[in-house]
C-alpha cells in the first residue's frame, strides 16, 4: 500500500470538495451536527478467510467508523452495513452480522439495516467484502476539531487490542516472507494465542471511554484515531497550523504481535510508526491537569498513558 499516494488523493479530493478529509463529515442539523463516517476492513479479510474465523470481523467494521466519528465528539446514533459476495454462505454471513450487532450494542449504536449483494463471479469462492457507515450527533458548540489545542497540551494514549484493521497488506507480506504458520503460538502473548488469532483480534471500540472523558468534564481538545499511517500520518490531521506532536518512544506497553511483525519483516521502527498503531489506537490532547485526571484516580480511563506533548516549532510528529 502506498501511503503517500493515499495522502495525495485526500489532498486532491479536498480541493474538489473543501471540508472533506477529516475523520468524519459534518452536516448541520438544528443546533447540532450530524457526523458521518464510512470505512471497511481491508485485507484483514484475507486472514479471516484463511483462518475460517469470521467472528471478529463485524466488530472491526463497526469500530473503524464509530471510532472515526467519536473523534469529533459525536455520539454514534446508527450504523448501516454492506456485505457483498459471489455466492452467499449463510453461516459465514451470519457470523459477520452477529459481530456487527454485538459491536453496535457495545457502543450504544442502533443497527438500522444494510445491503447484502450477491454478485456471481465477482469475488473468489468463499470470499466477501464489507463496508460500514456510521452516523452520530454532537452539539455545534461541543465539536472537537483541534482548534483549541495549544503548545504544552499533553497527549494521552488509549491501548489498542492489536493491529486493528490497518496495515494488513504489509502483515500478509511479512507472513509470506517469513513462511509463518498462522496457527503457531505467538511468543510472549499474555493470552497464549496463536499468531493468527492475535492478528484477528477485533479493533478496539473507543466510544465509551472517549465519551466518558468528555462527559466527565475533561477538556478534550483533540482526538486522533490511529489508523493507517500510524502516529506519523494521523496526528497532524488534528493539530492546528504551527503545532506538532512530540511522542516519547517506549512510554506505552508494546504488544507481542507488533514485535513479531517488526522482527519477522525486518521493518525499521520509523516505518512501523508510520504504518501501524503500535499499541495505541486513540490519542487525546488535553491540558496537563486534565491529562493527569485521565490517567490517574477514580475517573481515569482504562489503560490510559501519557505518550507525549504538543509542541510549537516542530512540524508533524517528532519521536524522542
Amino acid at each position: 500500500v502506498d501511503i503517500d499516494a493515499g495522502a495525495e488523493l485526500v489532498a486532491r479530493i479536498a480541493k474538489a470538495c473543501p471540508g472533506v478529509g477529516g475523520f468524519g463529515g459534518l452536516f448541520p442539523f438544528g443546533d447540532s451536527y450530524l457526523v458521518a463516517g464510512a470505512d471497511g476492513v481491508g485485507t484483514k479479510l484475507k486472514l479471516a478467510f484463511e483462518m475460517d474465523d469470521h467472528s471478529t470481523i463485524g466488530q472491526d467494521l463497526v469500530a473503524m467508523s464509530v471510532n472515526d466519528i467519536v473523534t469529533l465528539g459525536a455520539e454514534p446514533l446508527f450504523f448501516l452495513d454492506y456485505f457483498a459476495t459471489s455466492k452467499l454462505d449463510v453461516d459465514q454471513a451470519e457470523a459477520v452480522i452477529v459481530g456487527i450487532v454485538n459491536a453496535c450494542e457495545a457502543c450504544g449504536c442502533a443497527l438500522l439495516g444494510g445491503e447484502t449483494a450477491e454478485m456471481p463471479g465477482f469475488y473468489q469462492e468463499g470470499e466477501y467484502d464489507l463496508s460500514g457507515f456510521a452516523v452520530g450527533a454532537v452539539k455545534k458548540d461541543k465539536v472537537i476539531d483541534g482548534k483549541r489545542v495549544q503548545a504544552g497540551d499533553v497527549l494521552v494514549g488509549l491501548p489498542s487490542s492489536g493491529v486493528h484493521s490497518n496495515g494488513f497488506s504489509l502483515v500478509r507480506r511479512v507472513i509470506e516472507k517469513a513462511g509463518a504458520d498462522l496457527k503457531q503460538p505467538l511468543s510472549g502473548d499474555p493470552q497464549g494465542r496463536s499468531l493468527g488469532a492475535a492478528l484477528l483480534a477485533p479493533t478496539e471500540l473507543y466510544v465509551k471511554p472517549v465519551l466518558k472523558a468528555i462527559q466527565g468534564g475533561l477538556d478534550v481538545r483533540a482526538l486522533c484515531h490511529v489508523t493507517g499511517g500510524g502516529f506519523t500520518e494521523n496526528l497532524p490531521r488534528v493539530m492546528p497550523e504551527g503545532l506538532g506532536c512530540q511522542i516519547v518512544r517506549g512510554s506505552w506497553s508494546s504488544l507481542p504481535v507488533f514485535e513479531w511483525i517488526q522482527e519477522a519483516g525486518g521493518i525499521a521502527e520509523d516505518e512501523m510508526l508510520r504504518t501501524f498503531n503500535c499499541g495505541v489506537g486513540m490519542v487525546l490532547a488535553l491540558p496537563p491537569e486534565d491529562a493527569k485526571r485521565c490517567v490517574e484516580g477514580d475517573g481515569a480511563l482504562e489503560g490510559a498513558v501519557i505518550i507525549g506533548e504538543v509542541k510549537s516549532g516542530i512540524s508533524g510528529v517528532e519521536y524522542v
